[in-house]
């Protein structure tokens, strides 16, 4: 038997170790990446603007692109014609967002220019799920035949208007339904935002501060909520003052301990965040919190690497200088955008090393119509968790979630049973939501969740042609319903 020799003994011989690399040879290989902000002026509508105007709130609101023409008067021949009227037909006849994009995003598409721009804008990440065209679209199932409007039944749960209360300490306070910037992919898509050609969007009914002053209500009335999610839209489009009003309430309700602030903006609109005016308030409403013991972090939604800049960075700074007690990120996992190992750690470190936001969660994008083309299987979701483990701190490795319907946050591994065929999971719970409380089987039974049809092996696509009916008529159904329900509830309110 061979002797050992301790380190120690190598080193009082003279001998040094080897360096060695521990990531040669592992699938991922990790390397620190600098931060870059893009250049806008190499952007025909920007080659004028300066620096000063970049960082002016005002400027990026007065600024943002609605629409095709504006798109086209930014970008100019840097795009062929083909685009702007591949994504005026997915306006027309598929989008469920209409277009909203800051150029603080629209400066992170193609970041470092192509030769080829109008391939590589197509090719973009940001631009898949910001700008969705036309021929992104499936042709063949563009929606699941189970997709809905309100795929969480987030409405059928409001406590009160805009207040979801679907777990049992914690509730979603929708206080607005606008944000900054329009996902293609929102999963509140039947209330965020204005109408599309496709999509007629609910609206609240009740006035602005009546809804609030609701929400206020309920949550001294429920000693057992504790976690409170102020979201919308995007908080960033509310006024200061009237958004610091509505968090000094939540401070002196004596059961809430935790608040989070739920902003994409932070990395589409940093600007926002970096003004003295959203510093300064911060800065009292994190002092109030740590004086009363709450704890109170941002969560932003960041879904590619390049996204990360340094304007993110250092709006994140002031965000922690300000008091806040963490800044955690919360992606969607979709096809095309973050759908690999590689992806998904780049942009993990992204996160953490250049801006040392926590990555928190990545959801798999929700049952909503026109989306499949995004969405993943629950298998590959699986496998993409397996991939990321052992790369990055436990604590900041993100979890891979499925928020079932009628079920909410689930690990992709916690599934009960999975018919890989069809595509279908089955998942149950250990709690019930707000519409479950006098329902016995409510922990019993199992809930489903659906997986993209064109994933699915040649039996389970043509199971699916047999027993779906046509797709786009039953989504139709299932939305109406979902629709309804949640207007009837919304009528039992105000009576």
């Amino acid at each position: 038997m061979t002797d050992l020799i301790s380190p120690a003994e190598l080193l009082e011989g003279g001998a040094v170790p080897e360096p060695r690399d521990d990531l040669a040879g592992q699938p991922y290989a990790y390397q620190r990446a600098e931060l870059v902000e893009p250049d806008w002026t190499r952007i025909p509508g920007w080659k004028d603007v300066t620096a000063e105007e970049w960082r002016s709130v005002q400027w990026q609101r007065s600024h943002c692109v609605k629409n095709v023409k504006q798109l086209r008067d930014v970008m100019g021949d840097l795009l062929e014609e083909r685009l702007y009227e591949d994504l005026a037909r997915d306006q027309a006849e598929r989008a469920t967002m209409s277009m909203l994009l800051p150029p603080q995003m629209l400066n992170t598409i193609v970041p470092n220019g192509a030769p080829d721009y109008t391939e590589a804008f197509y090719a973009d990440p940001v631009r898949r799920y910001m700008l969705p065209v036309f021929s992104d679209r499936r042709s063949d199932w563009p929606s699941h035949p189970h997709a809905t409007r309100d795929s969480l039944h987030e409405h059928e749960m409001w406590a009160t208007e805009g207040l979801t209360h679907r777990y049992p300490t914690k509730v979603l306070a929708e206080i607005l339904p606008t944000c900054p910037q329009y996902c293609g992919h929102c999963t509140r898509m039947d209330l965020v935002g204005n109408s599309t050609p496709v999509i007629e969007k609910l609206k609240f009914v009740a006035k602005p501060q009546t809804r609030l002053d609701d929400m206020l209500d309920y949550l001294r009335r429920t000693p057992g909520v504790r976690d409170v999610v102020v979201s919308g839209g995007d908080v960033a489009n509310m006024p200061w003052p009237r958004l610091e009003s509505f968090l000094t309430s939540l401070l002196e309700i004596e059961n809430i301990r935790d608040i989070r602030l739920a902003t994409k903006a932070l990395m589409g609109m940093p600007q926002h965040w970096l003004s003295d005016d959203v510093r300064a308030g911060v800065e009292r409403v994190a002092q109030l919190g740590r004086q009363r013991g709450v704890m109170i972090a941002m969560h932003t939604h960041v879904n590619a690497a390049q996204s990360v800049t340094p304007l993110v960075a250092e709006a994140t700074k002031a965000m922690f200088e300000a008091g806040l007690r963490d800044v955690r990120n919360q992606g969607v996992l979709m096809r095309g955008v973050n759908d690999s190992v590689p992806e998904l750690l780049d942009l993990c470190f992204a996160l953490l090393d250049g801006a040392t936001i926590t990555p928190y969660y990545f959801y798999m994008c929700d049952m909503i119509p026109f989306s499949e083309h995004w969405r993943v299987s629950v298998k590959d979701a699986q496998h993409l968790q397996h991939g990321i483990l052992g790369y990055l701190p436990g604590f900041a490795t993100p979890r891979i979630v499925c928020d079932v319907p009628y079920v909410g946050k689930r690990w992709v591994h916690q599934l009960s049973e999975y018919d890989e065929v069809r595509g279908i999971s089955y998942w149950k719970k250990n709690y019930r939501t707000g519409i479950e409380h006098q329902d016995p089987e409510a922990l019993n039974r199992t809930y489903e969740y659906y997986d993209p049809i064109d994933t699915l092996p040649a039996e389970g696509q043509d199971w699916w042609r047999q027993h779906a009916g046509t797709s786009l008529a039953e989504a139709e159904k299932r939305a109406a319903a979902s629709r309804n329900a949640a207007e009837a509830q919304k009528l039992l309110e105000i009576n």
